[in-house]
Parts: structure tokens; C-alpha cells; sequence
């Protein structure tokens, strides 16, 4: 301060400011989603191993399998994920690995290699895919602190889950709903946000802006999955080739219903209504 008046920053310095307020929170930010993202990055890591080294005394679907067990059970051994966790993520292992059984036994897929752990031509890992679904939202939901406001009712959620789930198998013999499901979805989480928590900020964002981003993200990793021959596609038999765009649509489907099944447990869970914090830009 000089003869009464009070130096003011320059323009430039407060963009300065904001560039830097702006990195810190997304490295706080990606710190958290790496670390939530532990589980699946074991899955593609093991996948990119095996398909490169080979493992002895057992195939690679089995030792895959082996993989997956241990890795969760050091998860829980060192606090990294909480028994409840476990709980939602031995749920959706065996969501996963019915609708596993069933689409490739109606031949969407296959698992062409041998493998000891298989039950109807699917090998047991391939429900740690779906798990490690669940593995994501349980520990960003807590490391993240995420919040719902203006979340439906219980019973417009539970019957959209179901519905959503269900038609993955009933499409086959009967219409695709799953664009009226999406339109419903849309219709019902049409004013519902979620908020979370980076480094003592609290942000928001539309949910279903949320379920597409996962989708996305999700279907960029199955692409990484089957060149590493996780699974296989019928136009993939010969040469690897890039997963159907379209795909994209079930996978943000399969979100929304692993996203609901968390959400509602986790409210079951608290036993108390959910917050109605609006959160801020």
C-alpha cells in the first residue's frame, strides 16, 4: 500500500490463481479415481500378463481366477475396501456371471480357451468384470464422500433396475426396449444430481451425465480387454478388431443398474434420508 491506495492483483495473476486452483483439484481428483481404480487396473494388468507370458500347471482363465481372489482378498486384508464392500462386490459377481452364462450360451460371445474353473463355458473370473464395476463405485462413493439429491423413490428405482437388467435377457426372444429404458431413465433422474467432495470442495454434476461418462469409460476398457482376450466377440475370432460403438448403450445400461443397486444399498445401509446439499459449481 503506497499513499492511501491499495495495490489490486493484475488480470493476469488472478488467472494465474484460478489455472492453479484448477490443476490442484483435478490432480487431487485423479489421485482419488486412481486409487478407486485399483481393482480394475489389477484385472487389465493380469489380462496383459497372461496373454503375453504363459503361466504353468494351470490355464490362464484358472490362474486369472486366482489372481482376482487374492488380489480382493489383500484389498480387504489391508483396509483398502470394507467388508460391506465386499458384500455389493460378491453381489454383482454373481449378476455378472449369470448374465455371463446366458449370453454366451446364446452366442454373443465366447471364452475359447480352456479353462478347469468354467460352469456352462464360462470361466468363474469373468464375474470379477462386473465386480470390479462395483469395486469402482464403492470406493470413489467413499473417497469422494458422493451425496444424492432429488434421488426417485425406492419404488421407481428398484422396478427401472430390474427392468433394465431383465431385458439384457428377454431381447432375445422378444423387442429391445432398452431406448424406452433410456428415455425412462432420463424421465425419471431428470432433476437428480450427484455431489462429491475434492480436496474440501464440494462440485455437482447431473446424474445422468454421470452414467454416460462411466458407460464410456467402461467400453474404452472393454475394447483394452478383449485385445487382451478377456473374452471374444464372433467378428473378433480371426483378428482383434475395435468393439461396436453401439455397445456403448449397454454398458451405460449395466451402469445405471450397478449404479442404482449401490446407491440403494448404501441408503438401506444409512437408514437415514439422503442429503439434500445441493453442492456448488
Amino acid at each position: 500500500m503506497a499513499n492511501g491506495w491499495r495495490e489490486v492483483p493484475s488480470l493476469d495473476a488472478g488467472y494465474f490463481i484460478l489455472l492453479k486452483r484448477f490443476l490442484t483439484q483435478l490432480l487431487y481428483f485423479g489421485r482419488e479415481q486412481a486409487l478407486s481404480c485399483i481393482f480394475p487396473v489389477v484385472i487389465f494388468g493380469s489380462l496383459a500378463l497372461t496373454q503375453v507370458l504363459s503361466l504353468p500347471f494351470l490355464p490362464r482363465y484358472d490362474w486369472l481366477l486366482l489372481i482376482f481372489l487374492l488380489m480382493q482378498w489383500w484389498m480387504v486384508h489391508t483396509g483398502l475396501e470394507t467388508k460391506d464392500e465386499l458384500k455389493v462386490i460378491t453381489l454383482f459377481h454373481l449378476i455378472g456371471l449369470a448374465l455371463e452364462i446366458f449370453k454366451v450360451n446364446m452366442g454373443s460371445w465366447s471364452y475359447p480357451e480352456e479353462g478347469y474353473m468354467k460352469i456352462l463355458g464360462v470361466p468363474l473370473y469373468s464375474g470379477f468384470m462386473y465386480a470390479s464395476v462395483a469395486s469402482y463405485l464403492c470406493q470413489a462413493w467413499r473417497r469422494l464422500d458422493v451425496q444424492l439429491v432429488k434421488w426417485p423413490p425406492f419404488l421407481l428405482v428398484v422396478p427401472l433396475a430390474a427392468a433394465i437388467y431383465l431385458n439384457f435377457f428377454v431381447h432375445h426372444f422378444w423387442i429391445d426396449i432398452r431406448w424406452w429404458l433410456s428415455a425412462l431413465v432420463l424421465v425419471i433422474f431428470w432433476r437428480s444430481w450427484v455431489t462429491y467432495e475434492v480436496n474440501g470442495s464440494r462440485y455437482r454434476m447431473p446424474i445422468t451425465l454421470s452414467f454416460t461418462l462411466i458407460g464410456f469409460f467402461i467400453w474404452v476398457a472393454e475394447n483394452i480387454a478383449t485385445f487382451f482376450g478377456a473374452w471374444q466377440y464372433p467378428n473378433q475370432a480371426d483378428t482383434w478388431s475395435l468393439v461396436h460403438l453401439g455397445k456403448v448403450s449397454s454398458w451405460l445400461l449395466l451402469v445405471i443398474v450397478s449404479f442404482l443397486i449401490v446407491a440403494t444399498l448404501k441408503q438401506i445401509k444409512r437408514k437415514r434420508p439422503v442429503s439434500k446439499y445441493e453442492g456448488r459449481n
